[in-house]
């Protein structure tokens, strides 16, 4: 696990945004693993940058979305499908048909997520999957308790991340209950992980992640026994981490050959 800390959002963003653009580049083909919320705002917004300033070519990746909410058609506003086509896919070149995101209206939700699983083994495995954490330290939807080994399959809410999310909402009575998320054995199995997370709020939740005891109750401490997971913080989300500066000394002290991984 490496631990980047940054200024600020926009600094830790520039630098995960070049580690996919890398990938990219070494591999046109390359598979991403994508996630929502105002956490990869600034990634998204440099990608784009890259895109159309420096014709950063997106035309054979492919991607697939770590969750959705069930109930809510493509088109609504607070739909993962919305929120993707507004802050990344409109902007760039991916091809509709290698743009993978969870069907929060499927009928047989069961088959669908084995459906998904499928579609991700089909397409060579995930090659980097971008994630956020919850204040409790959930990733993806996979809340507290959930089974380090599970699969992508539907989620209830915990009232604490309905609260956290109803701010994308009318009012937090519309947020729905149920998810559809990728698992935890499913995010593991990516070659390599980039978890961003700015603020204070974050802290104690990264704190727990990097440093702490693996344990269910937080799910994200399993990224520790990912062989290559990146950890881009700004200095509020960092503020618990008790060896920061060591973080900080090894990220200076680089040598030139690691420098932009």
């Amino acid at each position: 696990m490496e631990v980047i800390i940054s200024q600020d959002p926009s600094s830790a963003s520039i630098l995960a945004a070049r580690l996919i653009a890398k990938l990219v580049k070494i591999k046109p083909h390359a598979v991403l693993g994508l996630s929502t919320g105002s956490t990869p705002g600034d990634l998204y917004k440099e990608l784009i940058r890259m895109h159309q300033a420096e014709g950063l070519d997106f035309s054979r990746v492919r991607t697939f979305n770590l969750d959705e909410y069930i109930g809510l058609p493509p088109d609504h506003p607070a739909s993962y499908h919305s929120f993707m086509m507004k802050n990344f896919f409109r902007d760039v070149n991916i091809p509709h048909g290698n743009i993978h995101i969870p069907d929060g209206l499927a009928s047989d939700v069961s088959s669908h997520c084995e459906a998904y699983e499928q579609a991700i083994r089909d397409a060579g495995g995930i090659d980097l999957q971008i994630l956020g954490i919850g204040s409790d330290g959930h990733i993806g939807f996979n809340e507290p308790g959930s089974s380090l080994a599970s699969r992508t399959r539907i989620k209830t809410l915990t009232p604490g991340t309905r609260e956290d999310n109803a701010r994308f909402f009318g009012k937090p009575e519309d947020v729905p209950h149920h998810v559809i998320t990728m698992g935890i054995g499913t995010i593991m199995e990516s070659r390599t992980l980039a978890l961003l997370a700015f603020g204070e709020g974050k802290a104690k939740a990264v704190g727990g992640a990097v440093e702490g005891a693996i344990s269910a109750s937080n799910p994200a401490t399993v990224l520790q026994l990912h062989p290559n997971a990146k950890i881009y913080l700004d200095e509020p989300a960092a503020s618990s981490l008790e060896r920061i500066d060591y973080y900080k000394w090894v990220f200076q002290n680089k040598p030139a050959w690691q420098a932009d991984l």
